[in-house]
């Protein structure tokens, strides 16, 4: 397999950086063409390319290495298991609208996905289905970017989403925000969440969840109990404020398509699922009004 003429430019590229003792360009080049499926190996006047599987394959999420986001400050990762085809729709919304790297950690066969892989956009894939937090959590650890989002393959940019959050993540007032999310509803013990619209809220959604990765860490991420998405987001929202983190909702140029997590999976398996990441949030938090945000 030859390389195309661009890739030889990129090698080019960090030739020249490389003689000029400009390692961080050099580096970027190299993930460059690493994403392009090409390992660019330095010889004796000059260098080889060489072909390379375009993405990585792991039996565990333990194993996952670093996800390498490049020059960009943020990454948007997503999970994906089925409904590539929806899947393909919102990347390319992302990078019609937005300037961020893109992580994608595919359960099985990735599919029509790895057409999408270029400088900005990674590809990991799993063999196994170890759950949604356990998966979740395997990206907050490997993404390269100091910020990070959470987001539902089912969740459109009708816009630029990107600049917005990333402005707000920097004033470090919030640890988080999102594009829907809500006020735990006392009336009912617990019982619920309220959309309030935009504002500081007591829990988000991971339809679209952005955060510094390190506070996220730092607050022990996600449940590796939840094997299913819902309710897991209030779980870990609740654990940030637990841990003094604010959580800020925005009105962001976002849609939601068909939400394939919900509508398209086993009735049983989800309602029992989401009741058993809900108990947890239960016999953990509820009564503790001290985390809250202020009523509104």
């Amino acid at each position: 397999m030859s390389a195309p003429d661009s890739v030889h430019e990129l090698a080019k590229a960090r030739l020249a950086a490389r003689a000029d003792k400009n390692f961080a360009l050099s580096d970027q080049l190299r993930d460059e063409i690493a994403a392009l499926g090409f390992e660019v190996v330095d010889v004796t006047g000059g260098y080889e390319l060489r072909p390379k599987k375009r993405f990585p394959t792991y039996e565990s999420t333990r194993d996952i290495r670093p996800i390498n986001s490049g020059k960009f400050e943020i990454t948007v990762a997503m999970i994906i298991d089925g409904f590539q085809d929806d899947a393909v729709a919102t990347i390319k919304t992302m990078k019609e609208h937005s300037q961020c790297a893109i992580a994608i950690l595919v359960v099985g066969d990735p599919g029509v996905l790895v057409n999408e892989l270029d400088s900005r956009t990674s590809l990991v894939q799993l063999t196994e289905d170890f759950g949604w937090g356990e998966s979740a959590n395997a990206l907050l650890r490997n993404v390269t970017s100091e910020f990070i989002v959470i987001m539902d393959p089912s969740t459109r940019f009708t816009g630029d989403a990107i600049t917005p959050v990333l402005a707000e993540l920097k004033k470090r007032e919030f640890v988080a925000v999102g594009w829907r999310g809500g006020l735990v509803n006392l009336e009912d013990d617990w019982r619920s969440v309220d959309d309030k619209g935009a504002g500081e809220v007591d829990v988000l959604f991971s339809y679209f969840l952005a955060m510094h990765r390190e506070d996220a860490l730092a607050a022990r991420g996600f449940s590796n109990r939840a094997l299913y998405y819902r309710n897991a987001d209030i779980e870990f929202s609740l654990n940030l404020r637990h841990s003094n983190g604010r959580l800020l909702q925005m009105d962001l140029p976002l849609e939601q398509d068909r939400h394939h997590g919900y509508h398209d999976t086993d009735a049983e398996y989800r309602d029992a699922q989401s009741k058993k990441n809900y108990d947890r949030i239960l016999e953990r938090f509820r009564g503790k009004t001290a985390i809250l945000s202020p009523r509104r």
